[in-house]
């Protein structure tokens, strides 16, 4: 008595507006990201590659595990560099370890 019978509801006919409004979203968050995460971080790391690549005899330089020492010797054919971090200590350091640059020396004129 008290119950109303039930009719099924007709789908909307808008197709194509309907599966364009659940795309419009998922892209505006990629490009948030990109601008908020990714290119930043391309940035920073394309800065990093070009400190290293500028590492000369004389920086002092600090290291991922914190050592700071001064550079000693650049080898060009690898991918290494010598710090002295005492006085007759040297170690030789992977270039990309090196994260900070202190000191820079000028170029010899």
């Amino acid at each position: 008595m008290f119950v109303s019978p039930a009719y099924a509801q007709a789908a909307g006919g808008g197709g194509l507006a309907g599966g364009l409004g659940g795309i419009v979203p998922i892209i505006l968050i990629f490009g948030i990201m990109y601008f908020l995460m990714i290119r930043p971080q391309q940035k920073k790391m394309k800065e990093h590659k070009e400190m290293v690549a500028a590492l000369r005899r004389g920086d002092q330089v600090v290291t991922q595990g914190g050592i700071i020492g001064k550079v000693t010797k650049v080898k060009d054919d690898t991918n290494e560099i010598e710090v002295e971090i005492a006085p007759g200590v040297k170690i030789h350091v992977i270039r990309g370890t090196i994260t900070t640059v202190l000191n820079k020396t000028e170029p010899g004129a």
